[in-house]
């Protein structure tokens, strides 16, 4: 399988490094793949850098990495998904991390799939920072890595992804649950930046 990643900065090189450690082949797509040629040749052989809409057309599995503000755009650069899986790995943040511009009624996920004709559309890969990404080894425990999607099958191969670079999966549902996904990412984000975390930490799930 290809997994073709939109994106090369801190998200999407963690996680092509992770998918390439494991012998999946990685397809980077950017609007210039001449700043990035350094950083996604260090990946090595099983990872390779083109333009976006190569990228998107060599993927079955596209993981979107970017700003928030390029998923419209990009949604709406492919006439017909034809059924591709779509992951949304962004969220909706306002200046400053200061919080989200979408919530409650409806989610970044959820406008995602209103405008990408024809994909399925997947959230997953948002609600942590790139350094768990690139390794989500911790002592203690195994990080979860909460996934929704409203078509089961597109959910279940998401969730395979997140289990082999080392999470947890955990099934949260119809892509609704993003309205629950994107302020828990915040969370994370939160503890990181304003309360003195760190970037080094994870949230697990614990069962009695």
């Amino acid at each position: 399988m290809t997994i073709s990643i939109l994106g090369a900065g801190n998200v999407g090189l963690a996680l092509a490094g992770a998918f390439t450690r494991r012998g999946e082949t990685v397809v980077l797509g950017v609007p210039q793949p001449a700043k990035y040629a350094t950083a996604v040749a260090a990946l090595g052989e099983r990872a390779r850098l083109t333009t976006t809409a190569e990228a998107v057309a060599a993927g079955e599995v596209v993981i979107l990495a970017v700003p928030h503000a390029a998923v419209a755009a990009i949604a709406h650069s492919v006439d017909d998904w034809q059924a591709k899986v779509l992951v949304d790995a962004t969220n909706p943040l306002a200046p400053g991390l200061a919080g989200l511009t979408l919530g409650t009624t409806t989610s970044g996920a959820e406008e995602l799939a209103r405008l990408a004709r024809g994909a399925r559309v997947v959230k997953a890969f948002n609600s942590t920072g790139a350094e768990n990404m690139a390794d989500a080894s911790y002592p203690a425990g195994v990080p979860m890595m909460p996934v929704c999607g409203d078509d089961a099958q597109a959910r279940q191969r998401v969730m395979a992804l997140a289990t082999l670079i080392g999470f947890e999966a955990v099934d949260m549902g119809p892509l609704s649950a993003a309205r629950y996904l994107e302020p828990f990412a915040m969370t994370w984000i939160h503890l990181a930046f304003r309360q003195g975390f760190g970037r080094r930490f994870a949230f697990g799930l614990l069962r009695r």
